[in-house]
C-alpha cells in the first residue's frame, strides 16, 4: 500500500489527488492521509506530498468542467471540514480521492453525491454536514467590535475552516464597510476594504495588540449591552445548562456577554 501524506488544506489534499493518479501505481493501491499516522503500517510506503497551486488548479478544471460547480463544492466543504478522521471513520483526503475517482469512473457527479451507500460518499456527506453547521453557527453567534481606527473586527474559533463562508457573507452583507474576520484556529484572517472584495491571509503578521484597543464608541455600546444583558434576565429562569445547549461554551470567548465567565 502506497500512503500520500497530504497537507490539510485544499490545495494540500488536491496535490495528493493528483500525484496519486500521475504516480500510475493502480488506485487499489494507493490511500490518502492528511497528516502523518499515528501508527505506520509494516508493509507500507509513505510519500509525502508537497502543495502544488498548479497541480490543484488542474484538479479544480477537472472537476468543475467534468462535474459541475455543485459536484465541487461539496469536494471543498469536505476539505474545509475539521472533523477528525479515526479508527471507523475514513480520512477527509482519501474520501475526496475515493470520490473523485468514482465520479470519473461513472462520469456523472450529481449521481455520485446520491451514492450515500458508498463509504466515500457518505463520508463526503458527514464533512459537508459539519462544516455547514459550523458555518451557520459562526453566522448567528459572530461578533463584530469597533477599533480605534474605524475597521471592524471579530475573532472566532471554528473547528472547522469556515473562514471564506463567512467573509463572503459579511461582504455581501456589510460591502461599505472595513472590517476584519480572524481566525484563531487557523490562523487566518479574511480582510475586506469598503466597497471593494475580501481577501484571505496568513495571520502571521496580525497585530493582537492593535486589534484589541477598541473605539470609546465600541466601549461605551459594549457596556450598554452587558447592563441590558444583565437586567433582562430573570432570576427564576436562569438556566446555565439549556444555555449552554443554545450557546457551547467554545463560542463564549468570542461573545461579550459570556467571555466574563471563561
Amino acid at each position: 500500500m502506497y500512503v500520500f501524506i497530504c497537507e490539510d488544506s485544499l490545495e494540500g489534499i488536491f496535490t495528493g489527488v493528483y500525484d496519486a493518479c500521475a504516480s500510475r501505481l493502480g488506485h487499489r493501491n494507493i490511500r490518502l492521509a492528511t497528516g502523518e499516522p499515528e501508527n505506520y503500517e509494516l508493509f507500507s510506503e509513505y510519500i509525502h506530498v508537497a502543495p502544488s497551486a498548479d497541480k490543484t488548479g488542474k484538479v479544480i478544471r477537472t472537476i468543475t468542467s467534468r462535474f459541475g460547480m455543485q459536484f465541487y463544492e461539496s469536494i471543498y466543504q469536505a476539505a474545509m471540514s475539521g472533523e477528525p478522521s479515526s479508527g471507523r471513520k475514513m480520512d477527509k483526503a482519501d474520501a475526496i480521492y475515493e470520490t473523485i475517482l468514482l465520479a470519473l469512473a461513472i462520469g456523472d457527479g450529481q449521481k455520485v453525491l446520491l451514492s450515500l451507500g458508498e463509504p466515500c460518499v457518505y463520508r463526503i456527506f458527514e464533512l459537508c454536514r459539519a462544516t455547514n453547521r459550523e458555518a451557520c453557527h459562526h453566522l448567528e453567534f459572530l461578533r463584530f467590535s469597533e477599533l480605534e481606527n474605524g475597521v471592524l473586527f471579530a475573532t472566532i474559533h471554528p473547528k472547522d475552516n469556515v473562514l471564506p463562508y463567512l467573509a463572503e457573507h459579511f461582504t455581501d452583507r456589510l460591502p461599505s464597510e472595513n472590517f476584519m474576520i480572524y481566525d484563531a484556529t487557523h490562523q487566518s484572517v479574511a480582510v475586506h476594504k469598503a466597497l471593494s472584495n475580501y481577501i484571505l491571509t496568513d495571520a502571521a503578521d496580525l497585530d493582537l495588540e492593535k486589534v484589541s484597543r477598541y473605539s470609546s464608541d465600541e466601549e461605551a455600546f459594549r457596556q450598554l449591552w452587558l447592563t441590558f444583558f444583565d437586567h433582562i434576565a430573570i432570576e427564576s429562569r436562569k438556566n446555565p445548562s439549556l444555555q449552554m445547549q443554545l450557546i457551547p461554551k467554545r463560542y463564549w470567548a468570542d461573545t461579550p456577554e459570556y467571555s466574563r465567565f471563561c
